[in-house]
């Protein structure tokens, strides 16, 4: 790389992930596009299977004093490192994908006679719960955490932007316009938010931080 690339991260990076961008020669202006904060729920009228679709859903049910008592019961989720978490923590993963819709259609083909409950947060997506409704699955849904946008102005000029969720998009969008930079997405669903403001868009192989690292630096060699 003859010049060091000026990239955005729209979420502040771990030093390991950041000093990776550094070492490969970019400079890295970063900061948190959106925040989420856990919500006081009560853990009750339970449904004998869990569904996860994020991480912040799992650390919020962690959060809770009797978060044990729910071990018993069989989890489905979305997200490679969503289920390590879980399968860390004790729970028995029956089922992950890398997506909410091909969730749905492993649940509302195969164990569509079980019953779940549904962990989210404030912006979750239809995806999930209108292909349960459609095919009568028994389900309810507990809020567990809040998303909220922090827009803020970028004065830098960069050449690519890291994304990490449609939200994020959302709230970049607010104060910035994007022209010519290359936007690395976390997934197809965050790609997906950027459709018709860009065709400069790389997807991540899988759904992780790391990826979309691995992307930048092999798209600049």
């Amino acid at each position: 790389m003859a010049k060091s690339i000026q990239i955005l991260s729209t979420k502040k990076l771990s030093s390991v992930q950041k000093q990776e961008l550094v070492k490969a020669g970019f400079e890295v202006t970063e900061a948190d596009f959106i925040q989420t904060e856990n919500k006081p729920f009560e853990i009750k009228n339970l449904n004998d299977n869990l569904i996860f679709t994020s991480q912040n859903a799992v650390h919020s049910v962690l959060s809770q004093p009797n978060w044990e008592d729910l071990k018993s019961k069989n989890v489905f989720c979305v997200g490679l490192k969503t289920k390590i978490l879980l399968s860390e923590s004790g729970f028995n993963v029956v089922a992950y994908t890398g997506y909410a819709s091909d969730l749905a259609e492993i649940i509302t083909l195969i164990y569509r006679t079980e019953s779940y409950t549904f962990f989210s947060g404030n912006l979750r997506r239809e995806t999930l719960p209108k292909a349960l409704k459609d095919a009568d699955v028994k389900f309810n849904e507990i809020q567990v955490y809040d998303t909220s946008l922090t827009p803020q102005k970028i004065k830098t000029s960069v050449e690519a932007i890291l994304f990490f969720s449609p939200s994020g998009v959302e709230s970049y969008l607010k104060e910035n316009t994007i022209k010519k930079e290359t936007c690395f997405c976390i997934g197809e669903t965050t790609a997906q938010a950027l459709e018709k403001i860009t065709k400069n868009i790389i997807i991540a192989d899988q759904q992780s931080v790391e990826d979309v690292i691995e992307d930048v630096i092999n798209e600049y060699k």
